[in-house]
C-alpha cells in the first residue's frame, strides 16, 4: 500500500486521537471504580456515621469532655 505524506499524517493523527481518548476513559474508569470501592473514603466521619451509627455518635458525644 502506497500512502502520500498527508494520508499518513492523517492516519497517524486519527490514531492520536484515539490512544489519547482510550487514555482519558482509562483514567476515568480508574476513578469511577476506586471511587465504589468500600475502603476508599475521603471523609472519615460519613465512613464512621455510615458504618458505626449509634456508636460513633455516642463516642464522639463524649470529645469534649476530653478538652
Amino acid at each position: 500500500m502506497s500512502f502520500d505524506k498527508n494520508a499518513r499524517l492523517k492516519l497517524i493523527k486519527k490514531a492520536a486521537q484515539r490512544i489519547k481518548a482510550q487514555k482519558v476513559r482509562d483514567a476515568r474508569d480508574a476513578f469511577d471504580n476506586s471511587s465504589k470501592d468500600e475502603r476508599y473514603w475521603t471523609d472519615a466521619s460519613a465512613y464512621a456515621e455510615q458504618h458505626y451509627g449509634e456508636t460513633y455518635r455516642a463516642t464522639t458525644s463524649l470529645d469534649d469532655d476530653w478538652g
